[in-house]
């Protein structure tokens, strides 16, 4: 490709050059989308290893942090280095001069990619993720057990909520076209975290995550609290909404941990907003939003002090927390890598914005797993849980079936 003479490329074809660069340089990238952006950012470390490092954001080098549900023996979370990093508007045709220069020159010694092509690349690159999931957990008759064991759990008084999860495995059409897919996802969902990321031999996942586990820019820290989920029906879904007891009991479970955190650090000046009806794909969930002054508070490194407290939070996991921890771990049956742990830019552009690793897929050979959990309460039906799940493995699903969903 001759990027000597300026040309205007299409959002589409810049995803496509991103990717490409992605993955042919033979290391780890990340491309995202924050919730009500208009700007696509990528990070690329080209070297071979995946590299790992601790939860003290604050000190870390720009980069992409990814870290799995279950808690490492480490203590580590993989982390892709800014080595290479690079932003653009989606909404306006960008010409090649435009492009870094790093992009230039590894673009020059390349020939254009297809999107046949990139497919191709990535499924030769995802062969050997590591992806263990049992058959159990593609099973409704395990999932319905599942939450049955939970509602037992929780008549007993062992636990106040939990959190099971699935999967379900779908394959990659012959047609699959990664940009258009993100894009699709970018444009379907204007309110989520959209993101592809890639560890060579750990793992490439795709996903548009509705929930922010903590944020920090300038001295603004800010998480949020996000529970219960109904299908959006009519022309003014957020009008038309009614919750149920249930539903707005297991949102306020999630707002009182995320205070019981504040109080374990005497944290007690914060901003509490909520609970209202918000919009995610075509679900309805309620959320609370909490802001904090870092500097007037004396709490400057508060992002790795509530990461550490809130991973993994009442809404993947359940409550108490280490109860929930470890009925999941008896009974769900499979290994949840990367989904409902979290993930998102740190120290880019001035800010940290981590997600919890909700609404996603990991791509592997010729085929995607999709996950997805469900809250159990007291008062919960199996089949209408399963029914949930399986309206959550539909956001992201139905964009690598048929990107232009």
């Amino acid at each position: 490709m001759h990027t000597n003479v300026a040309t205007n490329h299409t959002k589409t074809e810049i995803l496509q050059l991103l990717l490409q660069l992605g993955l042919t340089s033979g290391g780890s990238f990340a491309i995202w989308r924050k919730p009500k952006s208009n700007t696509v950012e990528i990070v690329l470390d080209d070297t071979t290893e995946p590299v790992k490092v601790g939860l003290s954001i604050e000190g870390l080098d720009p980069g992409f942090i990814v870290h799995p549900f279950a808690d490492q023996a480490d203590k580590k979370a993989y982390f892709i280095k800014a080595n290479k990093y690079f932003s653009f508007e989606i909404d306006r045709p960008l010409d090649s001069d435009e492009l870094p220069e790093w992009a230039k020159v590894q673009l020059n010694n390349q020939n254009k990619l297809s999107p046949e092509e990139i497919r191709e690349l990535l499924i030769n690159q995802t062969l050997v993720s590591k992806v263990q999931n049992s058959k159990l957990s593609e099973e409704k008759d395990h999932f319905t057990q599942l939450v049955k064991e939970g509602i037992k759990a929780i008549q007993e008084d062992k636990l106040e909520k939990v959190v099971p999860a699935r999967t379900k495995t779908i394959s990659i059409p012959s047609s699959f076209n990664l940009s258009c897919t993100l894009l699709s996802l970018m444009e379907a969902y204007p309110n989520a975290f959209i993101n592809f990321f890639h560890l060579p031999h750990v793992g490439t996942w795709i996903g548009a995550s509705p929930e922010t586990l903590i944020e920090t820019k300038g001295d603004i820290f800010y998480t949020m609290s996000l529970a219960g989920t109904q299908k959006a029906t009519g022309d003014n879904p957020l009008k038309s909404v009614a919750w149920t007891q249930k539903e707005i009991e297991e949102q306020a479970l999630v707002s009182r941990y995320i205070v019981s955190c504040f109080k374990k650090i005497r944290l007690r000046e914060y901003e509490e907003h909520g609970p209202k009806t918000v919009l995610a794909g075509n679900l309805l969930h309620l959320r609370s939003d909490f802001r904090i002054n870092m500097n007037e508070t004396g709490f400057p490194e508060l992002g790795s002090i509530m990461l550490g407290l809130l991973h993994p939070t009442s809404a993947v996991c359940g409550m108490p927390r280490r109860e929930a921890h470890d009925f999941l771990q008896e009974y769900e049956g499979f290994d949840r890598s990367f989904f409902s742990g979290f993930l998102g830019p740190v120290n880019i552009q001035g800010s940290t914005s981590i997600y919890v690793n909700l609404r996603t897929a990991s791509l592997h050979d010729n085929q995607a797993t999709l996950y997805a959990g469900a809250g159990v309460t007291e008062d919960s039906d199996p089949e209408k849980e399963w029914e949930e799940t399986e309206l959550k493995c539909e956001i992201i699903g139905k964009f690598i079936q048929n990107p232009s969903a």
